[in-house]
């Protein structure tokens, strides 16, 4: 039982922060990503991240870090980010639709 009311408290706090964190300032280095990726629906080659899982967008980042996900530009800009970093923007973009 206590399970299940720390998992709706949770749920809770989540859905009310959700649209707190897409309405707020973007973390450092997030704006610069929308200069590739689209932020609307047009089509591109390039993945659109606004709204995507939180945790893919820093696994892709990590991995472009340590080069084992093929780059032409991101692996040279994940270097320019911390774990941190990296982890902040992509729940900022997560949480944008």
């Amino acid at each position: 039982m206590k399970a299940l009311r720390v998992a709706i408290a949770a749920a809770t706090v989540a859905a009310w922060y959700q649209p707190l964190l897409a309405a707020s300032d973007p973390p450092a280095g997030a704006a610069s990503c929308s200069g590739c990726h689209s932020t609307g629906t047009t089509a591109s080659s390039i993945s659109r991240l606004y709204g995507r899982d939180a945790g893919d967008i820093a696994t892709a980042m990590a991995k472009f870090r340590d080069g084992s996900l093929p780059a032409t530009v991101m692996n040279r800009i994940a270097k320019g980010f911390t774990d941190e970093e990296s982890r902040a923007i992509a729940t900022w973009l997560a949480a944008q639709k």
